[in-house]
């Protein structure tokens, strides 16, 4: 390219501003065009875009004690959705690393032979009670993976959630369960 021809030059924007709450939402109101360009840069898919629009202007309007008044809301609006698509990268990474490693287990996806299809009859009354306490999600993992036994997959495709969803809520149960069984 010769010296004297300009290269062209991304369009200059003012900075929104926002120096109260109902500025805060009338600018995101504003903005949502450019995060959703950006997005569908990000992701490469309408239908993720549109979920990543979403989640950003979610946990902007739900954090917004944190945004600083007077300063650049676009950046910050910015900020958070390279924020939330990075989360949703590396989940989804996270879940695909769990699912290679339940796929070299041989056991992982069957259920033995003979196994019973309700285990709580063998839990005692206080069990039971503390384990009906849980909230329904944390229940459900632990009593479809722990007490019947099903694999992380199979509670997954009973429940209609990602796999990682379904390791996380045992985890988070089974942590709840031993806590409300030491009190």
């Amino acid at each position: 390219m010769a010296a004297n021809q300009a290269q062209p030059q991304r369009p200059h924007r003012n900075p929104i501003v926002a120096h109260d709450a109902r500025e805060l939402r009338k600018g995101l109101v504003t903005i949502v065009p450019e995060l959703r360009s950006r997005a569908l840069r990000l992701s490469g898919n309408p239908a993720q875009a549109d979920d990543l629009v979403q989640d950003t202007v979610e946990r902007a309007l739900r954090f917004e004690a944190q945004y600083e008044l007077g300063t650049n809301l676009r950046a910050w609006a910015l900020s958070i959705l390279f924020s939330v698509f990075v989360t949703r990268y590396r989940q989804k990474r996270r879940e695909k690393n769990a699912l290679r490693v339940l796929s070299f287990d041989p056991n992982a996806w069957t259920q033995p032979v003979g196994a019973r299809t309700d285990s709580r009859i063998s839990l005692t009354k206080t069990t039971n009670a503390k384990l009906d306490a849980l909230p329904e999600g944390f229940r459900k993992a632990i009593m479809m993976v722990d007490l019947d036994e099903q694999s992380y997959r199979d509670a997954a495709l009973s429940l209609g959630i990602p796999v990682g969803t379904v390791m996380s809520r045992l985890h988070r149960g089974r942590k709840m369960l031993k806590e409300a069984l030491a009190a």
